[in-house]
């Protein structure tokens, strides 16, 4: 009787383990891998995004229709060609030549003005589901407030000030190579309107913190790096520069390096402002390494010339198979990693 007894006891006690206690270990752990409902979502200065791809500037940003096709590939965010006061023409041919890792332009920012682009925008924020972010660039700090006042008017989730234009004189990093005056841009664009200033930043300085740092002292809710590397090309046979303005900005997998060292070093010296990281992203390890460095999200550009809008799809399933492998709840868990001691 007393080892029937004893054997019911234990046999007991060994399914109370089994049904009760190991499922909850087990649960819990299975809790610390399992994704969130959407793992890739981020918050970018109060803008919300599906995932953390975002349109850069000058791809694809010049219509509603061209956007909207972007949305659909998958991108988290759009950002619109850079719009003036004025429209521009831009520069003549030939503004674009291939580069050995990416492309070398020199458009001259062509645009048909804010006037007419209103429309524009008015119309994508009828079709688009994803944040509209509108770039815009001036001659002199009143006119980035013009096209800034009237872009959100329009309906612009966010305006992101191209402060970085390498091949445009009186504008561009012109303006992004003097602190002073990125200053004055920003915190007049900022009494202007109440959506999201975002500053694209120029990597043709000598030390990129500078720059951050009085930008976000001016008041930008986050900042972009970078835009393209000053470059150019020379024809061989017709011993002249291959574009008509002779030089350009080199977009692409060679700025890659430059691009993430810049968004690790403006991380390291303004830690609380969001950074969206851009140049030479085109995979999902791209990607990964920005958010590693301190982006919470990336612009993809030039790659689309190569593998079309998919490439934003593409990034994300890999972005969310590496949270997986690694054990992350959530993408942003990733942001800044790179910066452990």
């Amino acid at each position: 009787m007393h080892v029937g007894m004893f054997l019911v006891v234990l046999l007991s006690a060994f399914a109370f383990k089994r049904n009760f206690i190991f499922p909850i270990v087990q649960t819990s752990f299975r809790r610390k891998v399992i994704l969130e409902s959407n793992p890739l979502r981020v918050s970018i200065a109060g803008l919300e995004l599906p995932n953390p791809t975002i349109l850069a500037s000058g791809v694809l940003g010049f219509s509603a229709e061209t956007l909207s096709r972007v949305a659909k590939g998958g991108a988290g965010a759009v950002v619109s060609k850079s719009i003036g006061v004025e429209p521009r023409v831009g520069y003549p041919n030939p503004t674009v030549v291939q580069a050995e890792a990416g492309l070398i332009n020199a458009m001259g920012l062509p645009n048909p003005g804010i006037d007419e682009y209103a429309g524009e925008i008015e119309y994508a924020k009828t079709i688009l589901h994803i944040p509209l972010i509108v770039s815009v660039f001036g001659y002199s700090v009143e006119e980035y407030e013009t096209v800034a006042a009237r872009a959100v008017a329009a309906g612009a989730d966010a305006v992101e000030l191209n402060v970085s234009c390498p091949h445009v004189q009186s504008t561009g990093s012109e303006i992004g190579q003097n602190p002073r005056l990125l200053s004055q841009v920003i915190e007049k664009v900022k009494s202007a309107v109440s959506k999201p200033v975002i500053v694209k930043l120029t990597p043709n300085v000598a030390d990129i913190a500078v720059s951050a740092k009085a930008a976000v002292e001016a008041g930008a809710d986050a900042l972009t790096a970078v835009n393209t590397l000053k470059a150019m090309a020379i024809d061989t046979e017709t011993m002249r520069p291959v574009l008509s303005h002779i030089k350009g900005g080199l977009s692409g997998a060679a700025v890659k390096p430059v691009a993430l060292r810049c968004v690790y070093d403006i991380r390291e010296a303004c830690p609380d402002v969001p950074i969206i990281g851009c140049g030479g992203i085109s995979s999902s390890r791209d990607a990964i390494e920005f958010l590693l460095a301190g982006a919470s999200a990336v612009e993809v550009g030039t790659a689309i010339a190569w593998e079309g809008t998919s490439v934003f799809q593409d990034i994300t399933k890999g972005l969310e198979t590496y949270l997986r492998k690694k054990h992350f709840r959530s993408v942003k868990e990733i942001v800044n990693l790179a910066h452990r001691s």
